[in-house]
């Protein structure tokens, strides 16, 4: 399966231009939270109709799962914690989000919310534990905070990340874990793109500017990952150990090479 991963596009509407031209030439699409952005003059509530726009885009040219981010929150839920209650519009539009856990092929994909408080991370412990009785095969989570204390979480500064992830990786052990938030990780000195605890590989894209995403691409097919951005483009396979630093990819791998980047 090739996945592409887009995260922290901050209602940057020139990427989910290029992310809605390219997603055909992928089976399934991640958009892995900060969807929106709470420091633009657009108001949240016009920002989340814009982005409900083209995730019926993305919906039209390839299967397309959308998970919460800090930036996504609206107003309280059921719970009295803040929530994405906009993604509502999105489940019943047909794209799954938060909560949700979909299988394509072999494959199980588990997307969390964003959670603001004890009631909402102990339902993504529930969903979890739901989730992994359905596994048969490689399992991804959607997960928009990565685990501390790794590359993928590093600033360059400091380490940003939901420890509650370590538990759930350590108990779960999933496959992937595709995340965003940390903007920096891929740029900084000591940060990545990638990492990996024990067999469960760790994705952050991290964010640029310009009309262009930071994207990782993922086949699991042939056991490959690229990261790429405006610094060029590093790969991985995914059947080998995790070595640092992350060669360059001097040629793009040929399915690679067809893809529109």
């Amino acid at each position: 399966m090739r996945i592409l991963l887009v995260s922290d596009l901050h209602y940057t509407l020139r990427q989910l231009d290029w992310v809605v031209r390219v997603a055909p030439s992928y089976d399934l699409v991640v958009l892995a939270g900060d969807s929106l952005d709470i420091s633009s003059a657009v108001p949240l509530d016009a920002q989340s109709v814009v982005i409900l726009r083209y995730l019926s885009l993305l919906k039209g040219a390839s299967q397309v799962v959308v998970c919460s981010g800090n930036h996504d929150l609206t107003g309280p839920d059921t719970r009295g914690e803040q929530a994405a209650l906009w993604l509502a519009e999105a489940r019943n539009a047909g794209v799954p989000t938060d909560g949700d856990s979909i299988r394509i092929d072999d494959t199980l994909v588990t997307i969390c919310p964003w959670w603001d408080g004890p009631q909402t991370q102990a339902a993504i412990g529930a969903q979890l534990e739901a989730a992994s009785a359905l596994r048969s095969g490689p399992w991804v989570w959607v997960y928009h905070a990565p685990p501390p204390d790794s590359p993928v979480s590093w600033s360059g500064q400091r380490y940003f990340g939901d420890a509650a992830l370590n538990a759930w990786i350590a108990r779960y052990k999933p496959d992937f874990v595709i995340s965003g938030h940390v903007h920096e990780a891929p740029f900084s000195r000591q940060g990545s793109w990638v990492d990996r605890v024990g067999d469960t590989w760790l994705f952050n894209g991290g964010r640029q500017y310009g009309s262009m995403p930071t994207t990782i691409a993922l086949d699991t097919d042939i056991g490959e990952a690229a990261w790429f951005s405006v610094e060029g483009a590093e790969g991985i396979r995914l059947d080998a150990p995790l070595t640092r630093p992350i060669p360059q990819l001097s040629a793009m791998p040929e399915w690679m090479a067809r893809l529109p980047m």
